[in-house]
């Protein structure tokens, strides 16, 4: 792999921050950048939208470029769900331009950050990378998209990419929609969690931190055969079971659960993650248990520092 800088977008972001964090931690150099400029834990980003092509442009320039893990986009189908264009400019357009900035400043990697949404909803008992895509949202068809551009530059251009289908991302620093963030800030708070929905609905969860070694696993291996890998925390838990999990942590949890599908979710199956294991070497090490126990503490001091 080429010495140089690694450019990380949406480095203010969940997973983006996460990402830049353990690599300025490892000692490399980073390039961060957001939409908003922005100091988080002491480091300062660059303001860049990844829109903005002369920008992108401008921040690398004079730096020399080793690769780009690409976090930067609208993150999930609850987001800009009434802005279509801006999803389309930002997740796919935004993308294209992130991977002519690689090409043309001579970036050996690529690493994007996609996610299980692309698949739409799924029905076999083990779902492989190789399973057809059918999104039902547009941010999922945007990562569908952004998968296809990643691997016509890797074969066109020679610009060495892959893209990680990651599943639900929580814990510290999430603040979109999250049951698992609902549940804990209502028992902080004594207050009950009513969910209309969910009883017999699964979801695979991932923490932060594993969602961003996954990806700069990635980056560092020196060869990959595939163009995508499904990327899970390990669990495949009902809504129910998953508020056991908090209860666990936190007992005085008041957790009631209705029946019916997330109407802003697919019914998906579990996710092979083999092929992350076999060609990543990775696989999650952070349990559901240890991870809402993190981002439980991590909630706590949040409601605390806003009470003073």
């Amino acid at each position: 792999m080429s010495a140089g800088a690694v450019m990380v977008t949406g480095a203010a972001g969940l997973v983006g921050n996460a990402v830049r964090v353990m690599l300025e931690q490892a000692g490399r150099d980073v390039i961060p950048v957001d939409r908003v400029a922005a100091t988080e834990e002491g480091r300062p980003i660059v303001q860049c939208d990844v829109t903005e092509v002369h920008r992108l442009h401008a921040v690398v320039l004079g730096r020399q470029l080793s690769g780009v893990i690409h976090c930067g986009a609208f993150s999930g189908p609850m987001v800009a769900r009434d802005n279509p264009p801006a999803m389309v400019a930002v997740n796919i357009v935004g993308t294209a331009n992130v991977l002519e900035l690689a090409r043309i400043h001579g970036a050996s990697r690529f690493i994007f950050c996609s996610s299980t949404s692309a698949y739409g909803g799924t029905e076999q008992d083990l779902v492989s990378e190789d399973v057809p895509m059918h999104p039902t949202t547009l941010y999922g068809a945007s990562k569908v998209s952004g998968e296809q551009l990643v691997a016509a530059y890797r074969s066109q251009y020679g610009l060495y990419g892959a893209s990680l289908r990651l599943s639900w991302v929580y814990g510290p620093r999430r603040t979109t929609d999250c049951i698992i963030r609902q549940m804990i800030t209502d028992a902080l708070a004594g207050k009950p969690t009513r969910l209309p929905f969910g009883r017999r609905f699964y979801r695979q969860f991932i923490h932060v931190e594993d969602a961003a070694r996954a990806l700069i696993t990635a980056f560092d291996q020196p060869n990959l055969p595939r163009n995508t890998y499904n990327v899970t925390g390990g669990s495949y838990l009902t809504f129910p079971e998953i508020a056991d999990a908090v209860r666990a942590v936190l007992p005085s949890a008041d957790i009631s659960i209705a029946e019916g599908d997330d109407p802003v979710d697919d019914r998906q199956t579990q996710f092979d993650i083999g092929a992350a294991e076999r060609d990543l070497g990775f696989s999650p090490r952070i349990s559901l248990a240890d991870g809402i126990r993190n981002y439980a503490d991590w909630l706590g001091k949040q409601s605390a520092s806003k009470g003073r």
